[in-house]
């Protein structure tokens, strides 16, 4: 009886104090809104009735709390992208992995706690495909009293890169689900929620940027497509890249980048051009053949002050090819952390856990046999095991003791080791397992993990994002991982630190990380269709021995399963 009348003083003293701090407060109304594009009309599920939904301001190390409340037809969740969220994987937002959905009528308070993360994030819905159109930026500003590692820019802008479908984006997930195919692109990609002048129906709503000479603009731009990459360029224009996922980077110069999904990036434009307009576009990279991605170019338009007679149509930019894979790994390749006093770094390097996960793209038939004119499902997986949603969350079985929710087997290496990126692989390796696998990991232990992708169905590239950690990308390259010799070219002195990376297609990307954050946390593709065909996991870091690394107990409105 004892025992029990502590854990019930426990738990009102933790929703007391849940509900009474005094941080700042804020209300997301998840509902439908009538919105035009390509000429016609549909009703989208926004946030506010905004789209894109609204931009979250914070300082480094703040907390907030947000209200959702969920006015619309489906389930849905939404997820902080990139916030640690320590101790507090209850509001971390991806389904049945850290909650159940909130079902329509209900809300779910969201506590949000910020540590380390300075720059650019983005919060989305996590379940379904409904982040298609719930999604928002998330600025952190610099703690008080302390300042950027670069002059303060005179405007700041973020810039959301979307995608519209004329089709109701439900019916997309459900026959991609249902069917296993890739299902369908979207029919344009947005600019802050525009398409631009080059699409119909669109010349009058273009986004125009007023720029001056003379002043310099840092550009915060998240990639909240889908499925594909995308450069990204401003013609005439040189930009300085000084940070990506809320981190900064030693700055460095380029006339494009490359964002994959889920993966921010901030430049400083210095407006130093003669006066005239030029065109800001994006395109798409990917290394799946035509007809599998979105081919279309969104525009806005930079407008220099002055009185002049400007270029018409404005100037274009270069943008590379869409699979010009030399240039999205030579982009990457350039990120490196400051690893200065002021920002210093903590690579871990004594490794006590070491991972290598095989990313596949698979196929097998919809009833599990191959007869004439059969039709082949995709599926995806890790290490040859495609993730199963369970029927209730992961990290409420974990924290109840329910049994039969998820297993702990998934496993540290393949089961075989090959040239994974030969033209040719043997079928047989093709079939995953299916199941609901983890991985559980000690706390405090220092983790290296190795992505290795692989070429069945051709192969393609892969945008990991783990949830509850950041991670220091210690090495990358292309064809097969080398045990014995790619180690020895790891950046470990100013590696990038990073929550979402790109993976490229046939090749690697090792990353390091110390698992200092009780919880349940995913890891998975952050290109959808990869995700919904089963390129998941998640890790489960277990509890420390003091009370500060501990998992902190669920809120009291934790959505019902």
């Amino acid at each position: 009886m004892k025992v029990s009348i502590y854990k019930l003083l426990g738990f009102l003293l933790f929703f007391s104090f849940y509900h009474c701090q005094a941080w700042p407060r804020y209300k997301f109304v998840v509902k439908e809104a009538p919105y035009t594009r390509l000429c016609s009309t549909k009703n989208i599920l926004t946030v506010n009735g905004q789209f894109p939904g609204p931009t979250l301001y914070v300082n480094k190390g703040d907390t907030i709390v947000v209200d959702v409340y969920n006015r619309g037809n489906y389930n849905i969740t939404i997820h902080w992208h990139g916030v640690k969220q320590p101790r507090n994987p209850w509001s971390d937002g991806p389904e049945y992995i850290t909650q159940c959905p909130i079902q329509p009528g209900a809300k779910f308070r969201q506590k949000i706690i910020f540590t380390t993360e300075e720059g650019t994030l983005w919060w989305h819905a996590h379940s379904t495909w409904l982040r298609a159109t719930v999604h928002g930026a998330l600025i952190i500003y610099p703690k008080i009293g302390t300042s950027y590692p670069f002059p303060k820019p005179d405007v700041e802008i973020p810039i959301i890169l979307g995608e519209w479908w004329k089709e109701d984006i439900m019916q997309v997930y459900l026959d991609l689900e249902r069917y296993g195919s890739a299902g369908d692109t979207s029919d344009t990609y947005l600019i802050n929620g525009q398409p631009g002048d080059l699409y119909p129906c669109s010349k009058s709503e273009t986004l125009k940027f007023k720029v001056k000479r003379g002043l310099t603009y840092l550009f915060r731009i998240v990639n909240a497509i889908l499925i594909d990459g995308l450069f990204f360029a401003i013609a005439n224009h040189t930009v300085t890249v000084v940070g990506s996922d809320a981190s900064y980077l030693k700055p460095f110069n380029t006339t494009f980048i490359c964002v994959t999904p889920g993966q921010t990036v901030d430049v400083l434009l210095e407006a130093n051009q003669s006066p005239n307009h030029y065109y800001m576009a994006a395109s798409a990279y990917t290394t799946v053949r035509p007809g599998f991605y979105d081919n279309s170019t969104p525009t806005a338009i930079i407008e220099y002050n002055g009185n002049y007679t400007p270029s018409s149509p404005p100037v274009f930019p270069y943008l590379p090819e869409y699979d010009d894979a030399e240039a999205s790994v030579n982009f990457t390749a350039g990120f490196r952390s400051l690893a200065d006093k002021e920002h210093p770094i903590d690579v871990p390097m004594e490794i006590t856990t070491h991972l290598f996960y095989t990313l596949s793209v698979n196929s097998v038939c919809n009833n599990n046999s191959c007869p004439v004119g059969e039709q082949l499902r995709f599926i995806a997986s890790v290490n040859n095991v495609s993730f199963l949603n369970p029927s209730i969350d992961i990290l409420q079985a974990y924290y109840c003791c329910i049994q039969g929710v998820y297993g702990t087997n998934l496993p540290d290496f393949p089961q075989f080791f090959f040239d994974f990126t030969a033209d040719y692989l043997p079928t047989e390796w093709e079939i995953p397992q299916l199941g609901t696998e983890v991985r559980v990991l000690d706390y405090n232990s220092t983790v290296e993990l190795v992505f290795q992708g692989t070429n069945f169905i051709k192969g393609t590239d892969h945008g990991i994002h783990l949830h509850g950690h950041s991670f220091y990308v210690v090495g990358l390259g292309l064809r097969n991982f080398d045990k014995d010799k790619d180690p020895l070219t790891y950046n470990l002195v100013d590696p990038p630190l990073q929550n979402t990376i790109h993976v490229p297609r046939n090749g690697w990307m090792a990353i390091r990380f110390k698992a200092n954050n009780p919880g349940v946390w995913h890891l998975h593709c952050h290109i959808d269709r990869h995700m919904v065909w089963g390129m998941g996991t998640a890790f489960i870091v277990k509890d420390g021995e003091s009370p500060e690394a501990k998992m902190l107990p669920p809120p009291p409105d934790m959505p019902p399963c």
